[in-house]
């Protein structure tokens, strides 16, 4: 009896500082799946996203009509880059400020294109066609978008930049220089007089069934500050399961672009030593029936409680 009414009048160090996280959690806007899995479905219905095509210049148009109607200011960043097999890809990366009189800047970033080719799925008469790509790309594209139609209801008082990069899925196996080729024009070409955020945050391929997400190689190596805050913002938002603290691998991505120009860079990819990524990878099965709402939703109060961390 004299135990458990101590126990009730009490409040310990620990009970304090768990009551203080709940009242931060609370404070911040709540990240909608539904919300990030409409974005992801519409951006399927224009059909696979490939440079030099209608259904990826619609998307691309589209992408930058939400930014602006979610506050943002809006800049589109156009270039013909040169892929690996001489094609010429017409290019279109977007970018949209949230306060932008702030000099610290935080940087998301996701690419909006889809894969040309289907090259790993199981049956050699679709590697020539083009995905849906309702994982690769839209997936990351989705959480953003939610996150930039929450910060343009919730302004979070610092400095954000959300980055659509274009060409990023147009390469080639053994040449790693054949991918990421908007962002390596976005790192190389500053989109502003002086633009340079101060870190950056990479989504790729975070809506897949069982979708976790172990530390990625490169973002350790150039930014372990940086991949320990947002996996504490995971923890704290009740998803650490799917972050787990182990290595998944080395992923050649659009980070590894910002990495080379010094920038402090971490890839947020469901990639797993041993298994490689999602199966549904370059796949005609990368499409909304292998989307799992949840996993949007554990990423996106993840980044959530990242962006809003200070309140």
């Amino acid at each position: 009896m004299l135990a458990s009414c101590g126990h009730a009048g009490t409040t310990s160090a620990s009970d304090s500082a768990a009551g203080q996280a709940e009242e931060a959690v609370a404070s911040r806007p709540a990240f909608s799946a539904d919300s990030a899995y409409a974005y992801l479905k519409r951006q399927v219905e224009f059909g696979p996203r490939v440079p030099n095509t209608p259904a990826h210049e619609a998307a691309a148009a589209w992408l930058a009509s939400e930014l602006g109607r979610h506050g943002a200011e809006v800049t589109l960043q156009k270039a013909d880059l040169k892929a690996w097999d001489g094609t010429i890809l017409k290019s279109t990366n977007i970018f949209g400020s949230f306060n932008p009189q702030m000099d610290d800047r935080l940087l998301l970033l996701a690419h909006y294109d889809t894969r040309p080719m289907a090259d790993q799925d199981a049956d050699p008469t679709n590697h020539d066609k083009a995905i849906d790509g309702a994982n690769d790309g839209a997936s990351g594209v989705a959480v953003l978008l939610e996150a930039a139609r929450l910060i343009g209801r919730d302004n979070p008082g610092i400095g954000i930049d959300i980055l659509f990069v274009d060409s990023e899925d147009y390469g080639t196996d053994g040449d790693d220089e054949s991918w990421a080729l908007g962002a390596r024009y976005f790192a190389s070409n500053p989109i502003k007089p002086d633009y340079r955020p101060s870190r950056a945050v990479l989504l790729d391929m975070v809506g897949g069934k069982g979708a976790v997400f172990p530390a990625e190689y490169f973002s350790r190596e150039a930014a372990a500050w940086l991949d320990d805050q947002f996996r504490a913002a995971a923890v704290a938002a009740g998803h650490g399961d799917r972050f787990p603290k182990v290595y998944g691998g080395a992923v050649t991505d659009d980070h590894v672009e910002l990495i080379k120009q010094g920038i402090p860079a971490i890839d947020i990819i469901d990639y797993r030593a041993g298994e490689g990524f999602n199966p549904t990878w370059h796949t005609m099965d990368d499409n909304l029936d292998n989307i799992d709402p949840e996993s949007l939703r554990a990423v996106g109060e993840s980044l959530v409680g990242f962006i809003y961390q200070g309140r």
